[in-house]
């Protein structure tokens, strides 16, 4: 699985098989960089109250410090927990310039917090120095060795690597890597893409709509079972965790995992179609968020637009496409064929656009996958179905 990323490089995440003393080793790395994180970040709000500075300088001193006089975090190696200072500095440094700037704060990054050892999923990051590739296995700093699921070989050698456990107790490690561009042949066709929740896309070809999948109304009934077995299993406040209670959780988070996995296959499968029979693709640039207040909050998580949104834009990255992103605002209100804007915004329950300046009639969803390609400057006879506006008006009269 790669996911591309900026400045030309992307990763590719692949499967390990972890043995029990890897396991042991692994955990116990965590364990010390997750002290140091929460050593920076009792420093830096200490700093902060005495209007100090706490750069990556000084946590460094500290870091040399503490591998000096104690023995347990010296035995791990230097590059994962120097690589804790330089995530948190990034962290705490967006968070102040977000305070600095007055954001909302609904918008701002959030100072760093402390990670709890039963709620942070472990995490470790290793540079090009702590770890390399012998034979097909992951030798990390350490003397850790551990054995990588090759899907895919990668285009390159990576420049690092990012080790983390997921909810279920699987590890993964996330190479970085020179993005691998696999141009496709031009096919002469545009596309417009409007998302909704009754169908997760629409878009100006039928041949290209997705409808809603509905996975996770499929396995509501398994995760309720769960969510229930959790409930009478939960242990009072200040016991630990029976082990019912624990395998409850788990089998939980598999089911979860599961049906994340089955959006992502959907979404990256569509994605590939419309990107191999396209050569410029207008999305809307819609933001899923704000839907999460709505009624319609539990269809649109089910309906995974983001993701499906971001699979579109990596896809038609790593195979040289042109994908333009539009903006939202006024889509559901404006003509494609006169551009006309409407007087006020069409209710949910209304599926038909009408103009009252030319009279189109079309689906409300169509409309605006239309008007994505004209906002984005693309000439819609070029959309398979579509034809100019002079032939959209023939067809409404």
């Amino acid at each position: 699985m790669s996911v591309a990323g900026e400045g030309g490089h992307a990763r590719y995440t692949y499967r390990l098989r972890v043995s029990s003393t890897a396991r042991t080793e692994l955990l116990a790395e965590w364990d010390r960089c997750r002290w140091i994180w929460n050593e920076c970040v009792a420093r830096s709000k200490k700093a902060l109250a005495e209007n100090e500075n706490c750069g990556p300088a000084r946590l460094d001193r500290m870091l040399t410090g503490a591998r000096a006089v104690t023995r347990w975090l010296a035995e791990g190696s230097s590059v994962p927990q120097q690589q804790v200072i330089r995530d948190f500095a990034k962290s705490r440094v967006k968070a102040l310039k977000d305070i600095k700037d007055r954001l909302p704060v609904r918008r701002r990054a959030g100072m760093p917090r402390f990670k709890k050892k039963r709620e942070a999923d472990p995490t470790l990051n290793y540079t090009r120095r702590g770890f390399r590739l012998k034979e097909g296995r992951l030798h990390l700093a350490g003397n850790i060795v551990l054995t990588v699921v090759w899907s895919r070989d990668l285009p390159a050698e990576p420049s690092s690597v990012r080790l983390y456990c997921d909810s279920v107790g699987h590890w993964y490690a996330s190479f970085v890597a020179p993005a691998e561009v696999q141009p496709l042949p031009e096919t002469g066709r545009v596309i417009g893409i409007d998302w909704g929740v009754k169908e997760t896309a629409t878009t100006t070809s039928d041949a290209y709509d997705l409808p809603h999948a509905g996975h996770g109304k499929r396995g509501q009934a398994e995760l309720t079972r769960y969510d229930r077995m959790m409930a009478r299993r939960k242990p009072a406040r200040g016991q630990a965790a029976s082990k019912g209670y624990r395998e409850a959780k788990k089998w939980r988070a598999k089911s979860y995992a599961k049906i994340a996995r089955q959006r992502q296959d959907t979404g990256r499968k569509w994605a590939k179609n419309v990107v191999t029979d396209h050569d410029v693709i207008a999305v809307e640039d819609f933001r899923p968020k704000f839907l999460a207040r709505t009624s319609m909050a539990r269809k649109a998580a089910d309906a995974a637009i983001g993701a499906t949104k971001k699979a579109l834009t990596e896809m038609g990255r790593k195979h040289g496409r042109d994908v333009r992103l539009v903006h939202p605002a006024h889509t559901t209100m404006d003509c494609a064929a006169c551009g006309a804007r409407t007087k006020h915004a069409l209710p949910l329950s209304e599926r038909t656009y009408t103009c009252t300046a030319c009279g189109v009639v079309s689906p409300r969803d169509k409309n605006s996958a239309r008007v994505m390609l004209v906002r984005a400057g693309l000439n819609p006879a070029g959309a398979e179905g579509v034809g100019p506006p002079g032939a959209l008006l023939q067809e409404a009269a």
